[in-house]
């Protein structure tokens, strides 16, 4: 887990300086300070399981398997990227390894969660599609209807909300009268509750449980992750709607370093160990950049490829 979270940490800090460089173009939103959600879920969950994700996916992609090389060129634009170098940063796509999204619109992946959720009951198939949104897709319209029908019909779906305290820039308290989220889903009639999401075991743990109840048969299942982005809600937000003595409080709460520290008091990482895991994580996000350089640009003759499909339709 800890090796999942510092390519996830330091994958982003590569792509904050390509950004800076103009080497990436266009919205980039990065999951600096919330690895601990990605990596403890998707501990939890199988090959065969799904995960829906929201523009903030990189973290997600990452520790579901999707290679650094794939989401990279995808970020330059490159025809070997996961999404055809078509989606860039928040359109990443592997189906797989049943990553579907990548979802550029807020809360846009909760009704296709629900989907793939349906699908699965409907054939008897005994899998978990996931779901993670953040505290700002809950006021929206998408997640309201999604939890209603999904304990309506006792969908196999795990919803995860990554609550990072902004939606954009505004504090959660300045939009939601009840900011006790957990609380709120579990009106819907699903098993809810909250998690630190600053403590990997604690979201890996809750994760298990939940998905292994969801396996079960006894519907969706509702997850509050506490956690808290370190970096501005996008590359293009100054960030003056936070105070910066809170922001270092919850750096205080450093989910990587957390796990360094627990590994390193259980005699269970040496300042060695981790030297090398360090250089060989760079070694492959370097590995990644320099291939995303080096591939092509999709011909301009292909720009119109799988935009739309024929269809033959037999008229009676």
């Amino acid at each position: 887990m800890l090796e999942s979270m510092l390519r996830v940490r330091r994958f982003e800090e590569r792509c904050v300086e390509l950004y800076s460089a103009a080497r990436i173009r266009g919205f980039m939103h990065l999951y600096i300070g919330e690895e601990a959600v990605a990596v403890g879920v998707n501990e939890a969950l199988t090959d065969d399981d799904a995960v829906v994700s929201t523009y903030r996916e990189h973290g997600h992609a990452l520790a579901r398997g999707v290679p650094a090389e794939a989401i990279m060129a995808e970020m330059f634009g490159k025809v070997t990227g996961c999404s055809r170098g078509r989606g860039g940063s928040m359109h990443l796509f592997d189906v797989g390894r049943r990553f579907y999204g990548g979802n550029a619109i807020v809360g846009g992946g909760l009704p296709l969660a629900a989907g793939l959720a349906l699908a699965d009951r409907m054939t008897g198939r005994n899998r978990v599609t996931c779901c993670f949104f953040g505290d700002g897709a809950f006021a929206e319209g998408e997640f309201h209807e999604t939890a209603n029908l999904a304990a309506l019909w006792q969908l196999p779906l795990l919803l995860v909300c990554e609550n990072n305290l902004y939606a954009m820039g505004t504090a959660l308290a300045r939009h939601q009268a009840q900011t006790d989220l957990a609380l709120r889903a579990a009106a819907y009639g699903m098993v809810s509750w909250a998690v630190d999401g600053m403590d990997v075991f604690a979201v890996e743990d809750a994760a298990r449980r939940a998905s292994e109840g969801v396996r079960a048969g006894t519907g969706p299942h509702f997850l509050e992750m506490h956690t808290y982005r370190f970096r501005a809600h996008s590359m293009y937000d100054s960030d003056r709607y936070r105070d910066k003595a809170e922001i270092e409080h919850w750096k205080e709460r450093d989910p990587v370093e957390g796990l360094v520290r627990r590994l390193q008091d259980a005699k269970e990482l040496s300042d060695k160990a981790r030297t090398t895991l360090e250089d060989r994580l760079a070694a492959e996000i370097d590995a990644a950049v320099e291939a995303a350089e080096q591939a092509p640009e999709e011909p301009v003759e292909d720009l119109l490829k799988y935009v739309t499909s024929p269809v033959e339709v037999t008229r009676p």
